[in-house]
């Protein structure tokens, strides 16, 4: 197997539709010898705990209203291109991404990670929940099919917070300044959102089928 290790928030739009059309590529060659994993990168690592408006958020990220809907049509745009109904209107809520960086590693703990990006994904970007409040989160590592209670008594804890800290310095020790970044067998490097086109060129090389 070869390592594809990707660094995401799951706040960031441009993530989940990178996942999208990773997992597009992926479904194409079942046969794939990647293993994903993926690691923490808080775009907003001083968000307060319990997060803040988003409107509020990113009037101030893009310098007024106006910008950010300029900003977020074209991601939009690369959504829908991308099979994705994202439903921006139901977002009320920036939240502080450390308590969902935590299922994710936990997560990957019971071989469940994958479904666990998944759930946050869908749940910030499709049905507007709050992936900072603990509650919420307790419920999508259930609907990703992992023990719920569990969940929510190590999100009342201080389990993991310094770990997730140092997985996120370790990353931008990395030269990671951005997400998503995509590094395949721990030597290329590939950021932002890639067509399904190039992860079957990656695939094709690996595995030796693109060869003449």
């Amino acid at each position: 197997m070869t390592r594809l290790d990707i660094f995401s928030d799951p706040v960031c739009p441009w993530c989940y539709i990178g996942k999208t059309l990773l997992d597009r590529a992926l479904e194409a060659r079942p046969d794939h010898p990647l293993a994903v994993d993926w690691h923490p990168f808080q775009l907003n690592p001083d968000m307060p705990a319990g997060g803040m408006d988003r409107a509020d958020y990113l009037r101030a990220k893009f310098g007024g209203a106006a910008q950010a809907v300029q900003v977020y049509a074209r991601i939009e745009q690369a959504a829908q291109a991308a099979g994705l109904a994202i439903d921006f209107g139901a977002i009320r809520r920036m939240p502080n991404t450390l308590d969902a960086h935590r299922t994710i590693l936990w997560a990957g703990v019971e071989g469940r990670q994958g479904a666990m990006v998944a759930a946050l994904f869908r749940g910030y970007w499709r049905e507007g929940r709050d992936i900072g409040d603990p509650a919420v989160l307790a419920d999508l590592a259930g609907q990703a099919g992992l023990p719920a209670a569990a969940f929510a008594r190590l999100l009342a804890t201080d389990a993991d917070r310094d770990t997730i800290r140092t997985c996120d310095a370790h990353a931008r020790d990395r030269g990671v300044t951005a997400v998503p970044t995509f590094v395949v067998a721990d030597r290329y490097v590939l950021p932002g959102a890639q067509p399904p086109e190039l992860w079957l060129r990656v695939i094709d090389e690996l595995t030796g089928a693109g060869a003449a």
